[in-house]
């Protein structure tokens, strides 16, 4: 929980390239999957309005405690749901109460996360939109790259058994993650290469259309049929053994995160932590505009599909990716539980996402 922390400037205007939609800190590299993962992009914000994270404590010198500046309002927000927690009254001082809410709010934090290390997350209470909204709380990923799918991706069971992990996967991660599957990166490839067209025909004929490429060249470049044949077995939907045909070990872990996915998917949108609506993330956190429309983490294997990740995440690297993986507004303090709620709910399915990982296949 920091208080108006140094955040980088907005990045240059994007240049040309294809532009895809959809913690703690430093940022990670998951796998080190990206064009130049030892260099990630920063956050991209343009005006420093983030004040409270729950990985840190750091008061700048922009709100100088020393001279007792009055609360924020996401301090006196946050303030009112800590007081709830007190069995005694006390009497503070501003700057003691300022510590002691960030000491709370951080405690509370980050008891939550400290059970996930998929992925690094990081939480930071905003204090406005710039539309006059209340106070408002975002999840923000700062991790990069593919995410290691362990005995999914490398291991020798049986392929039904991996696709059917595959897909659970990618049927719910991004309920919390901003991430991408396979249809995602070879829908950004259909509309970077072959204006659109899916299928083999039609994308020689945009390849020369468009791209001026000549007939007897078309031979030694990809077309949509060679890209999909790349696909390992496991990662085809097609290829999932029927829950019943599974290992009871496997389905009960498949089951576990079935159904976290399936209570954080009931929770309305306005008290869901893992929330991501784009109008509101701009109001609160302007310029996001300005950076790539690309999910910093993707399922897509790198070994198979190198090429055609770098290309897309091209102008993520250098624009920075869309990482927030929730923004929730806040318009009373009673709501601060229900956000605790859901962040609990979407950290549930997270734990059972790196429990099936982490299965060991060899004792099924």
């Amino acid at each position: 929980m920091a208080t108006r922390p140094a955040l980088p400037s907005l990045p240059a205007a994007p240049g040309a390239g294809p532009s895809t939609p959809r913690s703690r800190s430093p940022r990670r590299t998951v796998r080190a999957k990206s064009a130049n993962p030892s260099n990630p992009h920063p956050l991209c914000l343009s005006r420093r309005s983030v004040d409270l994270v729950g990985t840190s404590v750091a008061l700048s010198t922009d709100i100088p405690v020393l001279f007792d500046q009055p609360l924020g309002p996401h301090h006196k927000l946050v303030g009112q749901w800590a007081l709830s927690l007190e069995k005694t009254m006390r009497t503070l001082t501003r700057p003691a109460a300022r510590r002691h809410i960030e000491r709370v709010f951080d405690a509370t934090v980050l008891d939550v996360l400290n059970s996930v290390d998929l992925v690094d997350l990081r939480v930071v209470v905003l204090q406005g939109g710039e539309q006059g909204g209340p106070p408002a709380i975002a999840i923000i990923c700062e991790s990069l790259g593919q995410i290691d799918l362990g005995w999914i991706e490398t291991g020798d069971a049986p392929v039904a058994w991996r696709a059917a992990a595959y897909r659970a996967l990618d049927q719910s991660l991004g309920r919390v993650l901003p991430i991408y599957g396979y249809q995602y990166l070879f829908d950004e490839i259909a509309m970077y290469y072959w204006d659109g067209e899916t299928e083999d025909d039609a994308a020689r004929q945009s390849l020369i259309a468009y791209h001026g490429a000549d007939a007897d060249e078309l031979e030694n470049m990809a077309l949509p049929s060679e890209m999909n044949a790349r696909r390992p077995a496991w990662m085809i939907a097609a290829n999932a053994a029927a829950s019943k045909r599974l290992p009871t070990a496997l389905r009960r872990k498949l089951d576990t995160l079935d159904r976290a996915s399936k209570a954080l998917g009931g929770l309305e949108s306005e008290r869901n932590a893992w929330n991501c609506d784009f109008e509101i993330i701009q109001d609160y956190i302007p310029g996001y505009e300005e950076c790539s429309s690309l999910p910093p983490l993707t399922l897509v294997p790198f070994e198979q599909f190198a090429r055609e990740l770098d290309d897309i995440a091209r102008n993520g690297m250098e624009m920075g990716f869309m990482d927030i993986a929730g923004l929730c507004p806040l318009p009373d303090a009673d709501r601060i539980d229900d956000w605790f709620t859901a962040l609990r709910r979407g950290v549930q399915l997270l734990v059972a996402a790196q429990d099936l990982i982490r299965l060991d296949p060899t004792q099924l």
